[in-house]
C-alpha cells in the first residue's frame, strides 16, 4: 500500500506505533495523567480540567459505579450527554470500572432512547439533567411494570457521587444524573424524583 499521508507527518513522528504499549484505554489515561497531570485535558464553557483531575474524577466515578447494587464488570452504561466536561469523566469512569459505554445521542426522541436502551441492554444511564424529561417519558411508558426501589441508596448526579469521595466538592454545573436498575434493562424499572432522574 502506498502510504501517501506519511509525507505530511512532522519531523520525528513515528511511522508505526507499538499497539502493545498500553494494555487498555484506562491504562492509556493513567500513563498520560502521570506524565501530564498539570496540563489541560479538556476545556469547555470557560472551565478546564487537567489530566490529573480527569484521572482522579474518573477513578472516583468508576468506584461509585462499582458500588451500585447489581453493577459488575461487563455491564453496559449508557451516556446521554453532549460534549461537556462531564462526558470524558463519565466515559473514562465507565471504562475504568470495567463496564461498557453505550453512547446515546442527547437529541433522541423517547422512542429512539427506549429502543437504544433495550437494544444495548444498558443497566444504568448517565444523563445530563436537561435531557432527563426524555428518559422520564420512557420510564412513564413503562409504568405498568414494577418499580425497583433501593432502600438507603439513591442514584445521584455524577458529581454528587464524587462528592462522597474524599477531597471532592460537587458544583452546581456538575449536572449529570445516574439512573440505575438492579436487574434487567433500565426502562423496565427506574423511578423518578422531583429534581432529576433516579
Amino acid at each position: 500500500m502506498d502510504k501517501i499521508w506519511l509525507k505530511n507527518y512532522p519531523a520525528g513522528m513515528p511511522v508505526e506505533i507499538d499497539p502493545d504499549v498500553f494494555a487498555s484505554v484506562p491504562n492509556l489515561l493513567e500513563k498520560i495523567a502521570a506524565g501530564f497531570a498539570d496540563r489541560p485535558a479538556f476545556h469547555n464553557l470557560g472551565h478546564t480540567i487537567a489530566y490529573g483531575e480527569l484521572d482522579r474524577l474518573s477513578r472516583d466515578f468508576a468506584a461509585y459505579l462499582q458500588g451500585l447494587p447489581g453493577m459488575a464488570k461487563g455491564e453496559r452504561v449508557a451516556i446521554m450527554s453532549p460534549n461537556l466536561l462531564q462526558y470524558p469523566v463519565a466515559l473514562f469512569g465507565v471504562l475504568r470500572a470495567g463496564m461498557i459505554v453505550v453512547n446515546v445521542n442527547p437529541l433522541y426522541t423517547p422512542r429512539e432512547l427506549e429502543h437504544q436502551l433495550k437494544d444495548s441492554g444498558a443497566k444504568a444511564i448517565v444523563i445530563i439533567e436537561n435531557f432527563a424529561s426524555v428518559l422520564q417519558q420512557v420510564l412513564e411508558k413503562d409504568s405498568g411494570r414494577a418499580r425497583h426501589h433501593h432502600p438507603g441508596r439513591r442514584p445521584v448526579a455524577g458529581a454528587e457521587a464524587l462528592d462522597r469521595q474524599p477531597g471532592h466538592q460537587a458544583r452546581e454545573e456538575d449536572g449529570a444524573r445516574v439512573a440505575h436498575r438492579r436487574r434487567g434493562r433500565l426502562p423496565d424499572g427506574a423511578r423518578s424524583r422531583r429534581d432529576g432522574v433516579a
